[in-house]
């Protein structure tokens, strides 16, 4: 009869790979051979280059961490029903990692002379080792081999990957470029682009782009009498240049074509004008698709004149978010075409709105996404965080001035509630006064907040500190970006304190790496995606990015992308942060599709052991993220 101990040990082995193909009485012949292994933190398991065990191991409790000696670096932490230690068994070569124990830990020892018989006789067994010992740096941060996290394929190569996607294909541009400068005459490009045949010619300063003139730009200001033909480039040229990366899909050109309304897009080594051109790209280069993709949505949606004909096209932006995420579309990607197109959704509805209004505005405004939207990472339908900035007027004029877009924000509101975003619970919209005010009001809000930090002024940093404009006067937005970052300079304790509300939140796993669930509420004994695995990467790096002064980039993964090219030394940190971000939205999306929900909570029991294994995967960047800001800002100081 079977002991307990064996008998538990089975109980457990059977919910995992390769074990779980085992036949019952296999497994229970097995089990009684198992040795338990237990471990302290740091304790050796075995060495590099040590004589091989005749053992392999199974993770029961804890966590195991492999690491290369040679570079000082960890390749993969084993958790939970994990193997390690194969090479023995598969290579009878001496050890080629060092395996440590990350955490308290208990192993189970897999005798290889009972087991070997069972790979013979099993080749589902035998295919899963092979395929588990070649494939063993599976860390999303390992310098080779980086794995698949969640199915964020890193790597995707549109041109290779299967059958053509024409949405995610790469645009074919032109390498041949012609350039002049700002001082030529008009007469002279003209002469010029005619020799040449071309369309558009390139202004340039010191070998970089500073302004491009086009055949249109001829006909509407020479030709009807604007500018004479001897006035100068720099006269009729369109500045500053629209530029992009030379990974660019057919997509993306279309998209930003229709975005800035302009027939020339300027293709760079890293997609700014701070390097030289590389090619460029016209609307003749690019070739519509047919059928349902996104540049054909951007046209409905224009097209759109009533905020209830915006509602099925949202509909169609949340099937091609289904096909991306089917089609294991890298996240970056996706994200940028989805948050795309929910802009131009925000956009039409601005536009709608207007259009109810009894007269046009009569000073400038900005109307601002916020939260998950302003930092281009809300996929699903959620609610709304927005806000109205117009610019100051004199004393005596601001509340009719108010009063006039707080109701133009009422229209947006409801124009976005129509189409799927719900109202803000907290009301944080631009039709509520504290969010709709003028460019000073915003200053003095956002200044007493960095002045005068408390629990609440950081919650509302946290939200109203990752905006984006999405329509109206841009330059309004960057006065505010430029305030926030003035007072910030002058108190940067507040830093401080934005760090410390970053660390709110722990490590997402406790003892054992079990994961923190809810203990009470509608959400009990469910995981909180957001809170325990979000959050504490765009806190960490909203505050890191704001450290380093640097506005016009919201998105977390892009902050941290900024952050490994700011500081070398922390490089591979940051891009495991961005790509764990990517990894957690993804996951998030994909469990809000399936359950039709806002993905935020999870239910353990429903994810399989490799998608729990997968999540755990992460967890391990966020505390030391968490660790660097504690560091960084003295955290310990301002709590």
């Amino acid at each position: 009869m079977q002991n307990s101990i064996s008998y538990r040990i089975a109980d457990f082995l059977k919910r995992y790979p390769p074990f779980s193909s085992l036949l019952k009485s296999e497994l229970e012949s097995l089990s009684t051979e198992v040795a338990i292994v237990y471990k302290e933190k740091r304790a050796l398991v075995f060495d590099l280059d040590e004589k091989p065990h005749d053992h392999f191991y199974v993770v029961h409790k804890g966590a195991i961490g492999l690491w290369n000696m040679k570079e000082n670096v960890v390749l993969d932490v084993c958790d939970e029903g994990d193997l390690f230690g194969l090479r023995p068994l598969m290579a009878h070569d001496t050890y080629r990692l060092q395996a440590i124990a990350e955490e308290e830990s208990i192993l189970y020892a897999i005798p290889i002379a009972v087991f070997e018989p069972m790979i013979k006789s099993n080749i589902r067994v035998n295919d899963f080792l092979v395929e588990s010992f070649a494939s063993n740096t599976r860390n999303p941060y390992a310098k080779i081999d980086k794995g698949q996290l969640l199915g964020d394929t890193a790597s995707f190569n549109p041109s290779t990957s299967g059958p053509p996607l024409l949405d995610v294909q790469l645009v074919e541009y032109s390498k041949n470029i012609t350039s002049s400068v700002a001082e030529e005459t008009i007469e002279t490009l003209a002469k010029k682009m005619t020799a040449k045949g071309i369309g558009a010619m390139l202004i340039e300063k010191d070998g970089l782009p500073i302004g491009i003139i086009t055949d249109k730009d001829i006909r509407n200001k020479i030709a009807t009498g604007q500018y004479p033909i001897t006035a100068k480039a720099e006269a009729i040229m369109s500045s500053p240049v629209i530029t992009y990366p030379t990974q660019l899909t057919v997509t993306q050109a279309q998209m930003a074509m229709m975005k800035s309304n302009i027939s020339h897009l300027i293709l760079t080594a890293d997609g700014t004008t701070n390097t030289k051109a590389i090619g460029i790209l016209s609307k003749h280069d690019v070739m519509l698709s047919l059928g349902n993709n996104p540049a054909v949505l951007v046209k409905a949606i224009k097209r759109a004149k009533l905020f209830e004909e915006i509602t099925p096209l949202r509909k169609g932006v949340m099937n091609l978010l289904r096909g991306y995420l089917d089609q294991n579309i890298p996240m970056a990607l996706t994200s940028k075409i989805i948050s795309e197109l929910n802009d131009v959704c925000i956009k039409q509805v601005v536009k709608l709105a207007l259009k109810k209004m009894p007269s046009a505005p009569k000073v400038k405004f900005a109307w601002l996404a916020m939260g998950s939207q302003g930092r281009s990472e809300q996929l699903l339908h959620t609610d709304q965080d927005n806000a109205l900035l117009f610019e100051n007027v004199p004393e005596e004029e601001f509340k009719a001035t108010q009063d006039y877009f707080l109701q133009l924000a009422k229209y947006i509101t409801e124009g976005l509630n129509i189409i799927g975003y719900e109202y803000c619970p907290a009301d944080m919209m631009g039709s509520n006064p504290k969010w709709c005010t003028s460019l000073s009001g915003f200053q003095k809000m956002t200044s007493k907040w960095i002045r005068n930090t408390g629990p609440e002024e950081v919650l509302l940093s946290t939200i109203f500190f990752d905006y984006n404009h999405v329509y109206g006067d841009e330059n309004l937005t960057k006065e505010l970006s430029e305030s926030i970052l003035k007072n910030i300079t002058a108190y940067p304790i507040f830093l401080s304190h934005l760090a410390s509300n970053a660390l709110m939140n722990p490590s997402p796993t406790g003892f054992f790496r079990q994961f923190l669930i809810e203990q009470d509420g509608e959400y009990k004994d469910f995981f909180d995606l957001k809170k325990r695995a979000l959050m504490p990467l765009i806190d960490a790096a909203r505050v890191l990015i704001l450290s380093h002064h640097i506005t016009g980039i919201s998105n977390t993964w892009e902050r941290f992308e900024k952050l490994a090219e700011l500081r070398p030394k922390s490089a591979a940190l940051f891009m495991a942060c961005g790509y764990a971000m990517k990894a957690l939205l993804k996951f998030r999306t994909k469990q809000g599709l399936l359950h039709n929900d806002s993905g935020r909570y999870i239910s353990l029991t429903a994810l399989s052991k490799e998608e729990k294994m997968k999540l755990k995967r992460t967890f391990k960047t966020i505390k030391e993220v968490q660790e660097l800001l504690n560091i960084r800002f003295m955290v310990s100081r301002v709590r």
